[in-house]
This record gives C-alpha cells, sequence and structure tokens, in this order.
C-alpha cells in the first residue's frame, strides 16, 4: 500500500469522530480508515514512531511529557505518573485502598510522645536498579535515605540547586524549617528529629514526592561531572527501571527483576505520550495503547457500552476552583473577588463541564475528607449583587481581565478552556470583559508561579488522605513562592489556624481548626471552590489489576494483560 495516498484519511478520522455512534458501531471499513489515517498522521508530522514490544508488555497513552522524572522537582500529575509508583519508593506508603500508612522502604517506625522525634528501621537487601548507564555496588541503605531529604531541604547540599532548585512540593509545606536534623543511627537505621510537631508528618513522607533516590549514583554523577542526570536518567528500587524516553513521543521501562517486593507486572511497560484526547480513544479502542490517562467526559458513556473496554470509577480527593490573583490589583480587594464568584453560575459550569460527574464543591475539602464541613457557607449566583460589590470596590464598567484556562485535562477540571468562555459570557452581564489565555502546560505553569496572571481555573489533586494536603499547599503564605498557592494569597490568620490543627493529633480539635479557616476563607474568597470531579480510567477489558490510586500517581507494578 502506498502510504502518500492515505492523506485523505486524516479528514475521514476527522468525520469519524464527530459521530457519537462511531465508537460502539465501529465497522471493519471504518476500523481500516481509523489504523491508516493514524499511521498517516504520524507520517506526515515527521514523528518517531513508538518502539513497540508486542511481548509482555503493558502501553499507557498518557496525555503530556513528564517535567523530569523525579517527582521532587515538580508537582505536575505527569511527572508523578512517569515516576512516583514506577521508579521510586517511599519510606512509607498509602494502602491504595483506605489510605492507611503502610511500610515501604521503613519496615516499622516509632515516634516520640512529644511528638519531635521519628525512628525509622529500614529494610535489608533492597536492588537499586542495574542500567546501562549505572551499576550499583551495594544495597539500598540509610545513606540514600539522608540524601534524598538533605537534597531538598539543605542549600548548602551540594544536589541541591541541580535541575533547578525548585521542591515545590515541600516548600508549599515549608518542610524544611520543620525537620531539625536526619541522623543515622547505623547502616539501617534512621532517626529524623522535627522542631515542632507535625501531625501530618508521616503523610507527607508517603506522597508520590518523598521517593528515595540512589546516593552511591548521586555520588558517581558528580564525579564525571554529570549531576543533572540525576532527575533524567533515572535510578531508584522501584519495581519498573527507566530505559529510554523520546520527548513528546515515549518512555520506555523494564521491570525490575530484583525488586524486594513480589510483583505480577508486565515485563515491559510503555508511555507512549498522546496529547489528544480522541487520540488517546482511537488508540485504546484499536489496542494500540491498553489503558489512557483522562478519557473525555464526552467518552465516558461509550467506554461503558463496549464489551473491549472497562471505565474504572472513584470519587476523587480533589477540588476545581478559580483563583483570583491577591497580589494584583483590584483582585487584592475582597470585595471584589466575592463579586467575580456571585457572578457566575456554579450550577451551569457544573451540568455543562462535569456532565454530572462531578459533586458541588462548598469549600477546598472534598465529602471524603474528615475535616470536611456540611454546614459550611457557600455563594449562590447574584449578579446584582455582584455588580454592587464591584461598584463599591470602585471597578468601573468595561474592565477587563484575564482568565487563565489550563491547557491540560484532568478530573478536577475536563475542559478548562470551555469553562473559561462560560465564565466569560458571565463577567459580561456584569459589565467585565475577560480575556482568556492559555499556554503550552510547561510554560503555562512557570508563568503563573511567576504571578503573571490575574485569574486561574485550575485546581488540585489531594497527595495523601490528610486534609492538611489542601489547607496548606494550596493557600498558605509559604506555598506561595513554590507556585501551589494559585491565588498568591498571604493571611496570617489563616496560617496560625493550620500552624495550630499540625501541633496536635486530636482530630476533633483539627476538624474544628480547619472549619475555623473555612469561615475565614468564605470571607476572603481568595479562590471559588467549584468542583470535586469524580476520577476514571479507562483500560482494555483483557488488562488487570489497574485501579485508580486516589493518593497519587498511577501504579502499574500488578497489573497484567490476559490473552
Amino acid at each position: 500500500m502506498n502510504l502518500p495516498k492515505l492523506k485523505i484519511n486524516i479528514s475521514c478520522l476527522k468525520a469519524l469522530f464527530t459521530q457519537k455512534t462511531f465508537y460502539t458501531s465501529l465497522t471493519s471499513k471504518n476500523l481500516i480508515c481509523l489504523i491508516l489515517s493514524l499511521i498517516a498522521m504520524g507520517t506526515l508530522s515527521g514523528c518517531k514512531p513508538v518502539q513497540k514490544i508486542t511481548h509482555n508488555a503493558i502501553t499507557y497513552c498518557s496525555e503530556s511529557s513528564p517535567a523530569f522524572f523525579n517527582p521532587q522537582l515538580d508537582t505536575s500529575s505527569t511527572t508523578a505518573d512517569a515516576s512516583a509508583h514506577q521508579i521510586y519508593d517511599r519510606l512509607l506508603e498509602f494502602n491504595p485502598e483506605n489510605g492507611k500508612i503502610e511500610p515501604g522502604l521503613a519496615s516499622s517506625w516509632l515516634v516520640s510522645n512529644d511528638g519531635l522525634i521519628y525512628t525509622f528501621q529500614l529494610r535489608r537487601n533492597v536492588k537499586f536498579h542495574k542500567t546501562d548507564y549505572f551499576t550499583p555496588n551495594r544495597n539500598f541503605n540509610a545513606d540514600d535515605v539522608i540524601f534524598s531529604i538533605n537534597r531538598w531541604r539543605l542549600p548548602s547540599h551540594p544536589f541541591h540547586n541541580v535541575n533547578g532548585g525548585s521542591y515545590p512540593y515541600f516548600a508549599s509545606l515549608n518542610l524544611s524549617e520543620t525537620i531539625k536534623e536526619v541522623k543515622r543511627i547505623n547502616g539501617y537505621r534512621i532517626e529524623i528529629s522535627l522542631f515542632k510537631p507535625d501531625s501530618s508528618f508521616l503523610a507527607n513522607l508517603a506522597t508520590d514526592f518523598s521517593v528515595i533516590l540512589s546516593a552511591e549514583y548521586a555520588d558517581y554523577l558528580l564525579e564525571k561531572g554529570q549531576p543533572s542526570k540525576l532527575d533524567v536518567q533515572p535510578i531508584g528500587t522501584g519495581p519498573y527501571k527507566f530505559v529510554y524516553y523520546q520527548q513528546n513521543q515515549y518512555i520506555r521501562y523494564e521491570r525490575h527483576a530484583e525488586y524486594f517486593l513480589p510483583i505480577k507486572g508486565s515485563e515491559h511497560l510503555i508511555f507512549d505520550i498522546t496529547t489528544k484526547s480522541s487520540l488517546r480513544m482511537a488508540k485504546l479502542i484499536t489496542g494500540e495503547c491498553d489503558a489512557v490517562a483522562f478519557p473525555s467526559q464526552n467518552d465516558l458513556a461509550v467506554i461503558a457500552d463496549r464489551e473491549d473496554l472497562t471505565l474504572l470509577e472513584k470519587p476523587g480527593l480533589n477540588i476545581g476552583f478559580w483563583a483570583f490573583n491577591t497580589s494584583k490589583a483590584p483582585f487584592n480587594n475582597p470585595k471584589v473577588r466575592r463579586a467575580l464568584s456571585l457572578a457566575v453560575d456554579k450550577t451551569s459550569i457544573l451540568d455543562a463541564i462535569y456532565l454530572g460527574q462531578a459533586i458541588r464543591a462548598k469549600n477546598i475539602v472534598p465529602s471524603a475528607s474528615w475535616a470536611y464541613q456540611t454546614n459550611t457557607k457557600e455563594l449562590g449566583y447574584n449578579p446584582v449583587r455582584a455588580r454592587e460589590l464591584l461598584d463599591e470596590a470602585g471597578v468601573p464598567y468595561n474592565f477587563t481581565m484575564d482568565i487563565w484556562a489550563m491547557p491540560v485535562q484532568r478530573a478536577y477540571n475536563p475542559n478548562a478552556a470551555k469553562m473559561a468562555e462560560l465564565i466569560q459570557q458571565y463577567l459580561k452581564d456584569v459589565g467585565i470583559t475577560a480575556n482568556i489565555v492559555s499556554y503550552d502546560w510547561a510554560i503555562f505553569r512557570e508563568n503563573l508561579t511567576a504571578g503573571m496572571h490575574d485569574s486561574v481555573l485550575i485546581g488540585w489533586n489531594a497527595d495523601n488522605g490528610d486534609p492538611d494536603n489542601f489547607y496548606r499547599p494550596l493557600l498558605t503564605c509559604d506555598a506561595i513562592p513554590s507556585g501551589t498557592n494559585r491565588a498568591m494569597w498571604c493571611n496570617r490568620d489563616y496560617d496560625k489556624i493550620i500552624i495550630q490543627a499540625l501541633s496536635t493529633d486530636n482530630f476533633e480539635q483539627r476538624k474544628a481548626l480547619y472549619h475555623q479557616a473555612n469561615t475565614l476563607l468564605f470571607q476572603e474568597m481568595p479562590i471559588m471552590p467549584i468542583a470535586h470531579a469524580y476520577q476514571y480510567q479507562a483500560v482494555r477489558s483483557n488488562i488487570q489489576g489497574l485501579d485508580i490510586n486516589s493518593f497519587g500517581g498511577i501504579r502499574f507494578d500488578d497489573v497484567v494483560k490476559t490473552p
């Protein structure tokens, strides 16, 4: 067959995807058209095709390229998916079913009565990856834990400034100021002492970001004068080892044959980087991918109806919101922020964007959290009052502002561009002109951290079940430099409440303090909570063992393909 003649199949593909019945009534002729169209698109774009491994391989269609292969450096779920649970392990792990903290590289731990000293007993005989670019000479031990923690907490550490020197998750929690010392007791026991009690400390050690690196590999790279490779040619102890990465195309992994835990995962794992949701869906249908990231809301019913596909669903520990940049006038005025929130009909957003697949957000924590407040106050839709507040604040008719809409799809916001268009129309009704702004995802996040936005439609996926994982990284003063506080909001009264909540292990006391924080957030309105979305995962029906991880990135250690 002559591939150049397949150019017409691009229009064929476009026509197919405009038919809602296409997926469920896929004929042989249309299937051939689809496959050839995809081949043609790859040929015409000049992209190198994914190097397929047909024997005992799982292929996952991811939606974008990771920033690094080390989640310490990035809070994006893309980076976490590609590295956190494939390449690395942590001292502690979350049980994916109930969120309880379980042993990881630490087999046991003790906490002093005053909550200031944590002692961890480490596992023995844990092997690091052997790759084409590094062969370890020793097993995992205390030195690796000390290296991994001190790297992000100590500015004087030789690797602290490598690859940017930014550790946004840890910075958002100010953990470097919480930890007093990480001390080696012996080769398989460490002690971490804190300046002050932190009831979320163990949970933070179990998040995707608290990965354990190889100190031996770091020393090797430092000696070679190539320290930056630590985060792009990774070495970990996890169930899969890194093999090859072609940016914007694919990532290859191989199973870690000497992994310290029993795993059932396939010998090979491939991340096929496919940015368009429609193409991910097409690859899932044709079997080119075994699972896909972020299936489109419009495709969920189609997936559920197909016998060859399975739709996984779970309530999400997340929040989608509209954040106002409080470091800029007039958004530094609570009246303006309240007016903007009153101007928007949240119900219409839930109907048009989430299609009934999300729960209305009253505050920043979802109902699954033990800190959720059922009687919390919530603003309704009141454009008349919105205009009154804008007049009181001195905001004129035809005031112009920007709404930044993130360019990627997430469960907490499946279509930020469309949401921005809806909000744009509502703001027009109260005399505000809104421009919609978007960039490439990497540039978008960089500019957000720099505070270039007026407002932004974005969200947050929880990394653990502790409510602190919402309250502290999203809205405390310390979270502004790290880029997780998108509202750039700093309120010392709020910070005092959050710090008080961390100083006790009593759930009722903590819950009462978080309810105080909710009241303050309602008064100040740095963000408008929109939705807590359900999480979905689409897989082929012959894929077993893939579950939705509510507490972090996707895991493939027990995923297998049946005949």
